[in-house]
């Protein structure tokens, strides 16, 4: 219940009113006072329920931006992939063409020197 208030408090305030209001009048004022108790709390969930709904929709947010973030970075990703195999591609057909045999320079005629004449 609430707190600081025990039993006998309540049974005193029961009491009181009672002798105050009168037994006539008591159950049209607790009928009241349970309708004001329960507007109060319908008050108090709906402002839960609008802090909810706004902790969802930012929930909501964060996760479009981790998504879209997402997506930017497989898109550089596959970007990423295809200058590699671009790059694969060329180096290929850069080693192909100097795999190519190229003709091996003619060898020199052998110099004579004079030594060699006598």
């Amino acid at each position: 219940m609430l707190p600081g208030i025990g039993f006998s408090e309540i049974l005193v305030l029961g009491l009181a009113a009672l002798i105050f209001i009168g037994p006539k009048d008591l159950p049209m004022l607790m009928r009241k006072l349970g309708q004001f108790v329960g507007k109060g709390r319908r008050m108090a969930r709906e402002f839960q329920a609008a802090f909810d709904d706004i902790a969802k929709q930012s929930e909501l947010d964060e996760l479009k931006k981790e998504i879209e973030a997402l997506k930017r970075s497989n898109l550089m990703t596959q970007a990423q992939e295809d200058l590699a195999n671009v790059e694969a591609d060329i180096n290929s057909a850069v080693m192909r063409q100097s795999a190519e045999p190229i003709s091996p320079p003619e060898p020199a005629p052998p110099q004579v020197t004079g030594e060699e004449k006598a």
